[in-house]
């Protein structure tokens, strides 16, 4: 007999998240017309659940409620259910994750909304068990005290959703405009010089998550002030977090975030945009100190990236969850015996003392293998050689379910990232990864009027880009041009970088907007600046235009960066920590702009020995440009008309703030000017 499975209206989405729960008891609605005309008709109030496919406490919540008869039922019976996939919607996301801190005063997932048919919020928390116990409350008991407010109290409704959304506007989406603290960054420093973690790395308590563009700000700041104080907390927090369990020391690449002050207990899910961002400042920290650590820290992330999460067309996936057989870790972790009968006594028993595996365990009785405590000397070629046995005895175990969609916006980071480790390491290959995610985004991730979209899943690209789509992308362009000088993605970067202004901009204010004036109007415009997990659309989209402002040679477009900083000057005065990568562009754009113009033929022998002295020293806030007959590099930035090749040599021009030093064909000339 055939057992037909019930399945509601998730079962025709392309989310993972969302197909997670399309069988579901619960009535599940995707986010649309259909869910709202539905609880405007039945007056109905919305129970909205937004999470993602590789959220542990979400298969927390699914297990214990949303696959339970009897919460189905009274969900069923007094709501309309909505699931959103916050990855592929930050929009919806953010708006309501700021309801929930102003309810709650912290948020988190899985979010739990409820909300009016107008999609107005007038209950908000994260994860609720079934049954309650001490503080928290029960799911059921919850849902029965809003069923009796929504059929007695409907008016204390309508004043408490008044209420939420001024305390939105009010205290978390609004900013305060003025200009800039000039030692905004000297501030920033001495914030984050406060909150450092001397033992371990990092800065504050636990959990710890490993903000890279926190780490890139203070590398930067090291570069143009010499404080080596910044410089030392950058390496002591990557190599603690590198020697700690939030590495994956037998598969490469990094989880989540730490939830101890060692870095040894991560939260097991590994994120795309995590590992794009830390390889990145990886990169950064071997460009800066030649630490062949930091780059073979980055080479490990990039084998796990190609490895585990590229798809054949070119685009990467976008997460790997933290459980496998529904208990979080157990992929990863590791008994002694398990090591010494894969390797021998011998070997094994070394093995397990450099990664510290005891029959005592670090985490529920197994192992997290680490470093914490050991010489990173001591990992020889037998260490390596047993690793890959070890590697390659874990295949063999269920692995954690891999979310396979593509989001434009993660994929721009991978690329900035790979594109930048490509010619600071000097390797074809990653750039020619970072191409191949590229012409994937193009040809797969535009509709037929140029717009980008955020998702591709199954042959199928949706939802309009945010601003972050346009930002992380552009980001990405500006990077593979800098590794390729081939001018078409050059062209395209300053071509999105208009639509983003167009679509995104605050003609009036200044700063940009979440979601583009052509999307779904939600009840919400935001204007993100907070530098949280991932450097925010705003601090991305202002750095770009800063860069193409440089590159073009562009005045006026210097001039319309420069205001967007005063758009939100008061409010990063105020906290200025939570800004650091606006203030990494900040300090770009205030240390003046520099540029690197070579005129000349691409693969000419003095070309090549430029470019590598170039990228062997430390110029973070310096673009390169190349001007080669092949690309046509002057039809986009007619500046360049005028630079020529003196005596068809190889032509080195020196530039800051738009004025060229004479310039120079030979090496030692030009390397003394980079100095």
């Amino acid at each position: 007999m055939i057992v037909k499975i019930k399945s509601n209206k998730l079962i025709n989405e392309k989310s993972p998240y969302l197909l997670q729960h399309a069988h579901n008891p619960v009535d599940w609605f995707p986010w649309g017309d259909e869910a709202f005309e539905k609880s405007t008709k039945e007056d109905k109030p919305i129970f909205l659940s937004i999470g993602y496919s590789t959220c542990h406490w979400c298969h927390v919540m699914e297990r214990e409620s949303f696959e339970d008869e009897e919460v189905a039922e009274f969900l069923n019976s007094n709501f309309i259910s909505i699931k959103v996939d916050r990855e592929e919607r930050p929009d919806i996301d953010s708006i309501y994750m700021s309801f929930c801190q102003a309810y709650t005063g912290r948020g988190g997932w899985p979010m739990t909304i409820i909300m009016t048919p107008d999609k107005k919020p007038f209950f908000a928390g994260t994860y609720f068990p079934k049954q309650g116990s001490g503080n928290m409350p029960g799911i059921l008991e919850v849902l029965s005290s809003v069923v009796s407010t929504w059929q007695a109290e409907r008016e204390n409704i309508s004043s408490m959703t008044e209420r939420l959304e001024r305390d939105v506007k009010k205290y978390i989406l609004s900013h305060e405009s003025g200009a800039m603290n000039s030692h905004i960054a000297e501030k920033t420093f001495l914030k984050f010089k406060m909150r450092y973690q001397e033992d371990y790395g990092g800065f504050g308590r636990e959990p710890k998550f490993p903000t890279p563009h926190n780490l890139l700000f203070l590398l930067r700041y090291y570069y143009t002030t010499k404080k080596k104080e910044a410089l030392e907390m950058v390496e002591h927090t990557l190599v603690s977090m590198y020697k700690g369990g939030i590495f994956d020391h037998i598969g490469f690449g990094f989880s989540r975030y730490s939830t101890d002050k060692y870095w040894l207990v991560p939260h097991f899910e590994k994120m795309l945009y995590d590992n794009a961002m830390l390889s990145y400042v990886y990169v950064e920290a071997y460009r800066a100190t030649r630490n062949e650590l930091y780059k073979n820290i980055a080479e490990k992330i990039y084998t796990y990236i190609f490895r585990d999460m590229t798809d054949s067309l070119g685009g990467f996936y976008s997460a790997e969850d933290a459980d496998s057989e529904g208990v979080e870790g157990k992929f990863y972790v590791w008994s002694p015996e398990e090591i010494i009968s894969l390797l021998g006594k011998e070997a094994g028993e070394k093995f397990c003392t450099l990664f510290d595996v005891t029959s005592k365990g670090n985490f529920e009785g197994k192992n997290i293998l680490n470093l914490i405590s050991k010489n990173l000397e001591d990992i020889d070629d037998e260490i390596e050689k047993n690793r890959e046995i070890l590697f390659e005895e874990r295949e063999k175990r269920i692995h954690p379910y891999k979310d396979d969609k593509i989001l434009t916006s993660w994929n721009g980071l991978m690329i900035a990232s790979l594109a930048y480790a490509g010619r600071i390491f000097e390797n074809n290959d990653y750039i020619d990864a970072a191409k191949k995610c590229a012409k994937f985004i193009k040809n797969n991730l535009f509709n037929k009027n140029g717009r980008l979209l955020g998702r591709f899943r199954e042959c199928e690209a949706a939802n309009l880009g945010l601003l972050d789509d346009y930002a992380y992308y552009v980001w990405g362009l500006i990077e593979l041009y800098e590794s390729t000088f081939q001018a078409e993605y050059l062209k395209e970067a300053v071509k999105l970088n208009k639509d983003m202004m167009s679509l995104f901009l605050d003609k009036e204010h200044g700063g940009f907007y979440l979601y583009g004036e052509d999307a779904e109007e939600l009840i919400l415009r935001p204007k993100e600046i907070y530098d949280g997990a991932l450097p925010s659309g705003n601090s991305i989209a202002i750095f770009n235009m800063a860069k193409i402002a440089n590159i073009l040679e562009d005045y006026d477009m210097t001039e319309d960066t420069r205001r967007q900083f005063s758009t939100f000057g008061e409010t990063i005065n105020k906290n200025s920590s939570f800004y650091s990568h606006l203030i990494d562009a900040w300090q770009y754009v205030s240390n003046s702009y520099k540029n690197l113009i070579l005129v000349g033929k691409k693969d000419d022998i003095l070309m090549l020995q430029m470019l590598k002295e170039i990228n062997s020293v430390y110029l973070p806030y310096t673009q390169v440009v190349v001007k080669d007959e092949e690309y046509r590099i002057e039809d986009i930035i007619p500046s360049l008309k005028d630079k020529e090749a003196l005596n068809n040599n190889v032509t080195a021009y020196i530039c800051e703030n738009y004025t060229c030093k004479e310039p120079v064909i030979d090496l030692q000339s030009f390397k003394k000017n980079l100095e």
